[in-house]
């Protein structure tokens, strides 16, 4: 386990997300699925997560309290009451999805799950990872498919799209970074007139701000990263 950053051995317990966990709460909960199935309940469960669902907020309540109680009682296990909570289901979570709001309550990616890839991405197109191009566009290619492969039986799309286009904006602005002084002569090589290229390279603007610009947009068009390999999350 990890502990202010210094590895030390793990004396008891499994490993936070190692293959033996699941297995393990499987066993142990199979109790409580059985428990719920004799009561009536219409429940989603892996491993440790379990989500209940009810006709009400009140018999809600009094499904988690009685719930709660036989899992203390019964199987001896201590509930974080931190992670549970009787809510609306498109404003909980479960193994990175949700809903929408809307009637037909369509699957949809959670914040958290897009809050995880754009830090993932941050990470693999930082400028100090001293990569070109190339490398950068592979490891995200890389980390996108299995991101994809897990949530593309998401239905609603339109965040999916909201993030392609932050990807390639992304970037553009490691682009940016490391042309540096060629900026100008960059962007005349790839055919943007004399008047945009010489005020984006002499804007007081940071890189992220001028990521947005035309000058790197015509520049830099989404073909560009698609011919280098950059795949799209909901093509």
């Amino acid at each position: 386990m990890q502990k202010d950053q210094q590895l030390t051995a793990s004396k008891e317990g499994a490993p936070q997300g190692g293959p033996l966990s699941p297995v393990l709460a499987n066993i142990v909960l199979d109790e409580l699925d059985w428990e719920l199935e004799q009561r009536g309940h219409c429940f989603s469960r892996y491993a440790d997560d379990c989500q209940i669902f009810a006709g009400s907020q009140r018999s809600a309540e009094r499904i988690k309290t009685s719930v709660q109680r036989f899992i203390e009682r019964r199987l001896r296990l201590r509930v974080n009451n931190d992670k549970s909570a009787v809510d609306r289901p498109w404003k909980r979570s479960f193994l990175g999805f949700t809903v929408s709001p809307r009637r037909d309550h369509r699957i949809k990616v959670a914040d958290k799950a897009i809050v995880k890839l754009k830090e993932r991405v941050r990470g693999l197109s930082r400028r100090t990872r001293g990569h070109n191009l190339l490398h950068v566009i592979a490891d995200v290619k890389k980390y996108l498919l299995g991101w994809k492969a897990y949530f593309g039986i998401a239905e609603v799309l339109s965040p999916l799209r909201d993030i392609d286009k932050w990807i390639r904006r992304k970037l553009r602005c490691y682009i940016w970074k490391q042309w540096g002084r060629s900026g100008y002569r960059k962007l005349r090589h790839l055919g943007v007139d004399r008047w945009t290229a010489w005020n984006t390279a002499k804007s007081a603007h940071g890189p992220w701000r001028l990521s947005k610009s035309p000058a790197l947009y015509r520049a830099l068009p989404n073909r560009y990263f698609a011919n280098l390999g950059l795949p799209s999350l909901v093509a």
